[in-house]
């Protein structure tokens, strides 16, 4: 059931009209039923490991509870357990078969891969329930008492997909209160919904048509293949806050507040900043319960006192931060996907930073003798169009099938560029359909998306905006709207999201 469909839309209508007609207090029993409807359409098998990480991390967390502060190491042997378990059930699921094959490669040897299926949203819930186990640990929440409403916390239906990934103690109340009909939340909960959609079907789509067309045959049209790199970052930055933008709308019709997980990437002036604005759930999720626990652990400390007698106090602290950084992202790669291509997409990002943190006083230095003026916004924009070719770069890895391929793809783009190909886009001779009409309809879409993006970078309130609009105004500009995803769109159903294969 794609967010996208039809009949997704029908079950969300649906599951309004029974949502506001129950007892209140029996609401958060309909979003179970209806997160729960969600699985068991998608796959029936799927449902037993959703039921086992909530499982796990309900009873562990209630466990840590009643041992209590007193038996610390009996409390850390709980957790432990309860991470290897949840943890270890995902590992298995969606690394097994990627640590056959390099075995195989490595040893000669042919053991044959398992057939398993990892099932929809699975990185998400995981994340999710361990997020929630550690928090309990850590004292930041009181266990949840009640096995439903903790499992509505973990399978809330609308973040199946792409999350974003909840935190309980900003979630689970909401989801559980009490909730009456709010005209203002329905209707910012639809104009939500149908501005992800445009994202979704008409800019991601559209961009994704082109980049397909490019990379479907990058020999011969290696001349634009960092044009296909940048339709890429298009499609995907369309499909995956599109997606969420229909996430945090559906949510809003029955009541609840998800937290953001974009706030205009594109206008980073670092990767760092990037990090801290793109996919925000993931990012904090990594800080709080990897990064942190990672850099004050025993042997982090150890290596702390080593950089720092080697290299001098402040040189050995960064040290040890930038290795951190750079085990994050590592495993941020490996969230994205069980491939060396991931794998290489999140050493390379964790490198920018790590060393970025490393030599920020040599960077210092070196503006203060070239009479860098850094507060100028000549210089802002400099640092945003450099963060976004460094982007860019490491989405050579992310968007083609092997190391090799982005390799490839690389030299192409610095050997090979003839402004001349982009001839054979605007021409039709890609194969594209409606060229150029497509193009001036993807062009118009990114710019639209543009100055939205500008006013909230300028700190525009778009909710409070349009609502302060005469009810007429808003309606066109809400039916404009609803009228150009099918008009505009290049296919009637989208197809699935990037970021659900994760």
């Amino acid at each position: 059931m794609s967010l996208t469909s039809n009949l997704f839309f029908l079950f969300i209508v649906l599951g309004l009209c029974i949502y506001y007609v129950v007892p209140k207090r029996l609401q958060w029993v309909i979003l179970l039923i209806c997160s729960y409807a969600c699985y068991l359409w998608i796959s029936v098998g799927a449902v037993f490991f959703l039921l086992f990480s909530t499982a796990v991390t309900f009873g562990a967390a209630l466990w840590i509870e009643q041992v209590g502060k007193e038996e610390k190491k009996k409390a850390k042997r709980i957790v432990v357990a309860g991470i290897l378990l949840d943890l270890g059930m995902l590992a298995f699921l969606k690394y097994t078969n990627f640590m056959i094959a390099n075995v195989n490669a490595l040893t000669g040897q042919n053991f044959s891969m398992l057939h398993l299926i990892l099932p929809l949203g699975i990185s998400y819930y995981t994340f999710q329930s361990l997020g929630y186990l550690l928090d309990v640990y850590w004292g930041r929440q009181q266990a949840d008492h009640n096995f439903l409403k903790y499992a509505l916390f973990v399978s809330f239906f609308p973040q199946l997909v792409q999350g974003p990934i909840g935190r309980y103690g900003r979630l689970a109340g909401q989801l559980t209160a009490e909730h009456s009909l709010d005209f203002h939340k329905i209707k910012h909960g639809l104009e939500r919904i149908l501005w992800g959609l445009f994202k979704k079907m008409v800019i991601a789509e559209w961009a994704g048509v082109y980049r397909q067309a490019i990379f479907a045959d990058p020999d011969t049209y290696k001349g634009i293949a960092i044009f296909g790199v940048f339709l890429y970052t298009i499609e995907l930055y369309g499909d995956f806050a599109g997606g969420i933008d229909i996430v945090l709308g559906i949510a809003e019709l029955f009541g609840i507040k998800m937290d953001e997980n974009f706030r205009q990437p594109m206008f980073s002036t670092s990767i760092s900043d990037f990090w801290r604005r793109w996919h925000i759930s993931l990012g904090a999720w990594m800080k709080d319960y990897v990064f942190y626990p990672l850099t004050l652990s025993r042997p982090m400390t150890k290596l702390q006192k080593k950089a720092k007698a080697a290299m001098g106090r402040k040189k050995g602290r960064f040290f040890t931060i930038a290795v951190s950084d750079l085990i994050v992202f590592v495993l941020v790669g490996l969230w994205h996907g069980a491939n060396w291509n991931n794998i290489g997409w999140g050493f390379y990002n964790g490198v920018i930073i790590a060393t970025s943190g490393f030599l920020a006083d040599t960077y210092r230095s070196w503006k203060d003798r070239l009479h860098i003026n850094d507060k100028s916004k000549g210089y802002h924009i400099f640092m945003i169009l450099r963060t976004y070719l460094l982007f860019n770069l490491g989405e050579y890895f992310d968007c083609v099938n092997s190391v090799g391929e982005a390799w490839k793809m690389i030299r192409y783009s610095l050997t090979s560029f003839h402004p001349s190909q982009f001839l054979l886009i605007s021409s039709g001779k890609l194969g594209v359909a409606y060229t150029p009409y497509a193009l001036l309809t993807l062009a118009i879409g990114c710019l639209i998306w543009f100055v939205v993006s500008v006013l909230k970078e300028r700190g525009t309130d778009m909710e409070k905006a349009l609502s302060r609009l005469p009810f007429a105004v808003e309606f066109l500009m809400f039916l404009l709207l609803l009228i150009s995803i099918p008009l505009f769109s290049p296919m009637s159903v989208a197809r699935g999201f990037i970021y659900a294969q994760f």
